[in-house]
């Protein structure tokens, strides 16, 4: 199975409002306190020193802290040194290293190869000559392959401005090709794809809330505007969320002055308090529609939340997780730190939008609850006087149920099919889809299509993987029948081209092709009556 890292870590963000926390009052242990924190302690000694193996005192100390915060609610945990390193990269919004992403895949003795998906534009390996399609085989006069994840990082990252030697085995090249990278800041972007979807509809979406965020779309919106947008869709699927600080510029975005975005309510006077819109709005008047799904978490639902509640945007998709949680972290002392919960954060309606622990993720995020059906105490009303409903999630204005895919796509999607596929048959004709294609992408959404032998390479290469025709007998659990293997081709063809357009263009091409077959995206740009309608009568007073 290809297994798709980026030389950069943490991107499953959770909200916090700082990187670093502290109590603002400490007060006294009490007397049962005291005496559970010297339970604990002879607990420690004890295990330390008559357990019949030799334990180390780090490893007992990080299972004591980790077992402390399993007993809190699932968003409260213990980050090793080594991985707080990591967070704190993705917080900030980049990492030093040689910029790429990579996949591993099969190669030589069956052995795990580092091959390039894509290059960061104008970054260190781009410098160097590396493309898409590449595979490092060598770092450092050194074998590369059957490197874990954690070696390929340590190894290619490193200090700005210092130096690490690859080698390359390039698709359709007879001899390796040897290069010097020199490591550089990275930037970890944010906002993965801006573009015109339609004549006067821009498209942003963002992908997490990080130090960038806020500059990221403000530059998004400047450059859409002077393309002619005049109206926007902001993707917040599967965003799981990030900087408080950062959502709350965002919706700052959207909303005028003095209008509130989010309340924190805390034990600790230092974690509570209310935030506002500012004079600094780029896009207050014109209409917005947010696109979700149950994927988008905390940071995304302070902005779906704080639109909604002011009928400023038309939400659309599927219900949200319901992270209604605000968390901050505690250094201590030795590079680790506890990441707490210490607030609750509830939208300006009032709404408090944290499930309840425990309760099934599928059934909250996917049912469409009616105000009517629901206690008094969880429907609120927008600013317009709309019902809209807490105890768990955002549930979209409109909602947007997920795709029937055949199952012929689902299978050979979930084998990873597709994406080695793609790989393949691009990088046996990396060099004329170049030639052709370079320099032409607006041209490649449109008028690329795969050969019409393709979708047949693809159905015998998926058998030689075992998801393949039935035969007269049945088949088995893996075998489709011919109806259901041509139903599945449009769709196939589809996300294939996605993968060719991302490995020559990068990511922001793969979203233009799949939006053009998204349901969720080709419904809200049928909605843009609603939408203007509300942007026509924002603010209510």
């Amino acid at each position: 199975m290809t297994r798709t890292r980026y030389l950069l870590a943490g991107l499953g963000l959770i909200l916090i409002g700082g990187l670093v926390g502290k109590w603002t009052h400490k007060p006294e242990p009490t007397d049962a306190q005291s005496k559970g924190v010297q339970t604990l302690r002879s607990a420690y000694e004890t295990i330390r020193t008559s357990y019949v193996e030799p334990l180390s005192a780090d490893s007992l100390v990080r299972a004591s802290i980790s077992g402390m915060t399993e007993s809190l609610d699932p968003f409260s945990v213990y980050i090793s040194a080594d991985r707080m390193t990591q967070v704190k990269e993705s917080f900030r919004g980049s990492f030093e290293g040689i910029g790429i992403s990579y996949e591993l895949i099969d190669g030589p003795r069956n052995k795990d190869t580092i091959a390039v998906v894509s290059v960061v534009e104008e970054g260190p390996s781009a410098e160097a000559g590396l493309r898409a399609g590449d595979r490092i085989v060598e770092v450092n006069d050194t074998s590369a392959v059957g490197w874990p994840h954690e070696k390929i990082q340590r190894r290619l990252k490193g200090p700005q401005g210092s130096r690490v030697n690859v080698t390359l085995r390039r698709p359709g090249a007879d001899a390796p090709v040897q290069t010097t990278i020199t490591r550089d800041t990275v930037p970890l972007e944010t906002v993965p794809a801006t573009y015109m979807i339609e004549d006067r509809t821009g498209y942003i979406r963002l992908e997490r809330f990080a130090e960038p965020t806020h500059r990221e779309v403000t530059d998004a919106l400047d450059r859409l505007e002077d393309e002619g947008m005049e109206r926007l869709v902001l993707d917040l699927r599967g965003n799981s969320g990030g900087l408080m600080s950062m959502a709350e510029k965002v919706a700052d975005a959207f909303l005028v002055d003095d209008q509130l975005i989010v309340e924190a309510r805390s034990r600790h006077e230092g974690y509570g308090g209310a935030r506002y819109a500012t004079t600094e709005g780029r896009f207050e008047r014109k209409p917005v529609i947010v696109l979700v799904d149950e994927r988008s978490a905390s940071a995304s639902e302070i902005v779906a939340g704080a639109l909604q509640d002011h009928d400023r945007a038309l939400i659309m998709g599927r219900r949200t997780f319901g992270k209604g949680l605000i968390q901050r972290q505690f250094g201590l002392g030795d590079g680790s730190t506890l990441r707490l919960t210490v607030a609750r954060f509830y939208t300006p309606s009032g709404r408090l939008l944290q499930r309840p622990h425990g309760q099934d993720r599928d059934s909250l995020s996917t049912t469409d609850r009616d105000p009517s059906e629901v206690v008094d105490s969880l429907v609120h009303r927008t600013d317009a006087g709309r019902p809209v409903i807490g105890g768990g999630g955002i549930q979209p204005d409109r909602v947007v149920t997920a795709p029937d895919r055949s199952p012929y796509w689902t299978a050979v999607s979930s084998a990873d099919l597709l994406r080695s596929f793609a790989r393949q048959w691009t990088d046996a004709r990396a060099d004329s889809l170049r030639r052709r294609w370079g320099g032409r992408e607006e041209a490649f959404v449109y008028d690329f299509a795969l050969p019409d032998s393709t979708y047949d390479a693809f159905v015998q290469a998926a058998a030689a993987r075992g998801v393949s025709e039935a035969d007269s007998t049945g088949g088995s659990a893996s075998d489709f029948t011919t109806a259901e293997i041509s139903a599945a081709r449009p769709a196939v063809e589809a996300t294939i081209k996605a993968y060719v357009g991302q490995r020559l263009f990068g990511e922001d091409m793969r979203r233009r092709i799949q939006n053009r077959s998204d349901p969720v995206v080709q419904q809200a740009l049928q909605s843009w009556d609603t939408a203007r309608a509300w942007a026509e009568r924002y603010p209510i007073k």
